[in-house]
């Protein structure tokens, strides 16, 4: 288990500067305003459709539950991102985390999405677990050289699974980042620390 990591944090990015804090209940109001301002297509890949108050609600019922950590980044005092971990420790799969990352259009390409996506990965990595998974629409080309970089690799492609609004269906592509198998290989070219945050 690698040590857990402290918040709130500040990271410069080309945005600005944000703040990465966990979220609580303090928060709904905010994520709901964010959420809300999201285009429809970034919500496709989040299992729910957190625009809504009630999913909201429930969102953060499981981050008191201990089931969801949620990372906040917060610009000017509005939230910009948010980077879930979700783990279900009664389920077949106790090893394996999924990571859920969604970004504001205002600040995509500005570094927040990667910054983000390095918080999220840390907080996954001091969760002890040993595998983890992001999904995305096949499109979301950053997201998934985002992810590529922090050595997660392709690993099922799943056809028409979500079916947005206007009733057209998209293909979703899952990743996974095996954290053994990386810290082996890390291990085997004389680069221990290379998955320690």
């Amino acid at each position: 288990m690698t040590e857990q990591r402290s918040y709130p944090r500040h990271v410069k990015t080309e945005a600005g500067d944000i703040e990465f804090r966990l979220m609580t209940r303090a928060d709904e109001a905010a994520v709901l305003a964010f959420a809300q301002k999201l285009p429809t297509h970034d919500l496709l890949f989040l299992p729910r459709n957190i625009s809504q108050p009630k999913v909201l609600s429930a969102w953060v019922n499981e981050i008191e539950r201990g089931d969801i950590t949620s990372l906040l980044a917060v610009k000017d005092g509005k939230v910009v991102g948010c980077g879930t971990l979700v783990r279900d420790p009664h389920s077949w799969s106790p090893h394996v985390g999924e990571i859920r990352m969604v970004v504001s259009l205002d600040v995509r390409g500005q570094g927040v999405g990667r910054a983000l996506s390095q918080e999220t990965f840390a907080i996954a990595l001091g969760a002890g677990l040993e595998k983890f998974s992001v999904q995305m629409t096949v499109d979301q080309r950053a997201a998934i050289a985002l992810f590529e970089s922090l050595g997660f690799k392709a690993e099922a492609l799943l056809r028409d699974h979500v079916r947005d609004v206007e009733g057209k269906t998209h293909d979703i592509v899952v990743l996974g980042h095996n954290v053994a198998q990386v810290r082996a290989q890390m291990e085997a070219y004389g680069l221990p620390g290379a998955v320690q945050q």
